[in-house]
């Protein structure tokens, strides 16, 4: 059976306040050709259709028209909701659009149910586990506790209970979107920590024969069975080198797999560039930029008049600038940008207890003062989109 695996979309999103609704397109245009063109018999879509959980009318557009297509292609296509999408909002109608091929997940209660496709060697059971907020379904799916590995691990226990259910030989499929350790993030995903700890372990997924992957824009391997497809386009500058690509995998009688990256259009490629100013205008090596979205990174010790102005006559799509002056090591500012260099909200909080304690920072007990503070937010967050 051959699958095209593909994820995060973002479906009205911009790239620096511009927009992307075109490019979007394009690539939805790229995938029901290599659907039609490339003999895929299932479409697998790993979350975060949209990019926020109410999209604009244009995004909608653009997502029911690519199902108009999928569905007269005659292709199933089985998709779940990431953290970014509305479940409620992404499964409405799910029950009618169910009988045109199109299998939407995104109710947690339906882990264990999966959609049945059928080649020539029998079934493959594809089990959608749309995003699960650990706090929102933690009873629901009987887990011990609110984390993601808690919560993903018994959303496997029930698709592994079905699978065990199933003629010897069917075949395994499971869509997640959650970040695996061994994965490598961007800047453009929504931070998803719970507890201090977003990543959960591959061994999760033990026990089907491939897990399609969303959540992480690069397109990559956690192992042979394992994949993150990324997402088409990019979002941040941090994915400058990303190769946007989705995954075609043919999964033989016995489940073995085998896949190949299938490239996406891009609309134009990112360049970051680094130093002074006057260096940036006169190198000649980056010429190859001139037509490139471009992020610069400004070194100069104090900051050059009309910046922007000056970089847009030699790099007219410069979209972002940054200043990052070099400074003397004994310099106080610069000692306090490299104290926050990499470091996550919890860790700058920390810093800030150290601070006005005169050095000692926060004990055991209060670090998880701090650690449930900033969940309690982020899952407000959650339960506000879900609501709306």
């Amino acid at each position: 059976m051959r699958l095209l695996h593909t994820s995060d979309w973002h479906l009205g999103r911009s790239f620096h306040r511009v927009a992307l609704l075109d490019a979007q397109a394009a690539y939805l245009d790229h995938l029901v050709a290599t659907v039609r063109d490339r003999e895929v018999d299932a479409v697998l879509v790993a979350g975060d259709v949209y990019d926020r959980a109410v999209p604009p009318l244009a995004a909608v557009e653009l997502f029911d028209t690519a199902l108009h297509r999928l569905a007269a292609l005659g292709v199933p296509t089985v998709m779940i909701s990431g953290n970014h999408d509305s479940a409620r909002r992404l499964g409405v109608g799910a029950g009618l659009i169910d009988r045109a091929g199109i299998h939407l997940r995104t109710d947690p209660a339906g882990c264990g149910t999966p959609v049945l496709l059928t080649d020539a060697h029998g079934d493959v059971a594809c089990y959608g586990l749309p995003y699960l907020e650990p706090a929102l379904v933690k009873d629901s799916l009987g887990a011990g506790k609110a984390a993601h590995e808690s919560v993903l691990s018994a959303a496997m226990d029930q698709v592994r209970a079905d699978l065990a259910r199933r003629a010897p030989g069917t075949r395994s499929v499971v869509l997640a979107h959650a970040f695996v350790a061994g994965g490598e993030p961007s800047d453009s995903e929504r931070d998803i920590t719970v507890g201090g700890v977003a990543a959960v372990p591959a061994g999760v997924f033990d026990g089907v024969d491939y897990v399609a992957l969303g959540h992480l824009h690069g397109s990559q391997r956690v192992s042979e069975r394992v994949r993150y497809s990324g997402s088409p386009l990019a979002y941040s500058f941090s994915e400058a080198d990303h190769r946007k690509t989705m995954w075609l995998i043919d999964l033989d009688a016995r489940g073995a797999v085998t896949g190949e990256r299938v490239d996406c259009p891009v609309p134009r490629p990112l360049a970051r560039l680094r130093g002074r100013l006057d260096a940036l205008l006169e190198d000649p090596v980056l010429e190859r930029h001139r037509n490139s979205w471009v992020e610069a990174t400004l070194t100069d010790p104090s900051r050059p008049a009309d910046p922007m102005a000056r970089l847009a006559t030699r790099f007219p799509h410069t979209l972002s600038l940054v200043f990052d002056p070099e400074r003397d090591p004994e310099d106080p500012l610069a000692s306090y940008a490299q104290r926050l260099e990499g470091r996550d909200d919890h860790q700058i909080a920390e810093d800030f207890v150290a601070h006005v304690r005169g050095g000692s920072g926060p004990d055991e007990s209060e670090r998880a003062v701090l650690r449930a503070a900033f969940d309690d937010v982020r899952v407000d967050d959650g339960v506000r989109e879900v609501s709306r």
